[in-house]
């Protein structure tokens, strides 16, 4: 039977046993750690989660699914259900002091970017990461550079964690079904910016820069963004990158030194 859905919200409902226990799977041994569960849905990871994890906060913002939640795990005292979005959760203030948490979710297609960035945004109190989400955007996130993929979401996300590309689930695992397939994506939060030598919101901003208009050249990207072709040129010469080369074609490494090099 079809679990009943709210359209607005994006809900497809994970029904395949194995793939719930795949992903809790990926998580590893959680018997010492906080696990943080965005949209729980019915609770097909969570009944899993709640006899492996030392404490289960989920974060639920369906508000039939959140008292549903409750009764279901109410003679689980490790479990903590929270009705709120996402995107407005503060980590620190539900984990102890330098605390740090794993997190599990099958997030949301419509705001998928949304959610990673904000997760990116705390990534200080995450160890790792396990995410579904549509198949198309996964491939963006763990994309390599020089490959069509390769994007500013792939930059960023790689910049914050390891990215590892775990499986594939088609529709018929979820209902109701989606349109599309779905992937897992396991994230261990590695932030490179000291190693890079960056700050992380100058680098940021320099990323959608350069990425602005993907089909255009890094050059005419950072114009457009202001900077002068004479700046360029130079920066240019001293890193050894192409006037020419797309943003895409460049590792995170390369980006970096043209980034130290312009002083943005």
């Amino acid at each position: 039977m079809a679990q009943p859905r709210k359209p607005k919200l994006g809900q497809n409902f994970l029904v395949d046993d194995g793939a719930r226990h795949r992903i809790a799977d990926a998580l590893g041994d959680v018997s010492q750690r906080t696990v943080l569960e965005i949209g729980p849905g019915h609770g097909s990871i969570t009944s899993i989660l709640a006899e492996r994890a030392k404490k289960l906060i989920c974060i639920e913002l369906d508000r039939s699914l959140a008292p549903e939640l409750r009764f279901k795990f109410r003679n689980h005292p490790n479990v903590e259900i929270i009705e709120a979005d996402v995107l407005h959760a503060d980590f620190a203030a539900l984990l102890g002091e330098d605390e740090t948490a794993d997190l599990v979710g099958n997030l949301p297609y419509y705001i998928t970017s949304d959610i990673l960035l904000h997760l990116y945004a705390q990534s200080e109190r995450l160890r790792m990461a396990v995410v579904m989400m549509q198949r198309e955007v996964a491939d963006r996130i763990s994309a390599s550079p020089g490959t069509r993929d390769f994007g500013l979401l792939s930059a960023t996300s790689q910049m914050y964690a390891d990215v590892e590309n775990l499986f594939t689930l088609p529709p018929e695992a979820f209902s109701p079904p989606p349109d599309v397939h779905s992937s897992v994506l396991r994230l261990t939060f590695a932030p490179r910016f000291a190693e890079l030598h960056v700050e992380a919101k100058p680098f940021d901003a320099f990323l959608k820069m350069c990425f602005q208009q993907k089909r255009k050249t890094l050059s005419n990207n950072l114009r457009a963004g202001g900077v002068s072709p004479e700046r360029i040129a130079a920066a240019c010469a001293q890193t050894d990158v192409s006037p020419t080369v797309r943003a895409e074609a460049m590792t995170l490494e390369a980006l970096a030194s043209m980034h130290r090099e312009l002083r943005m």
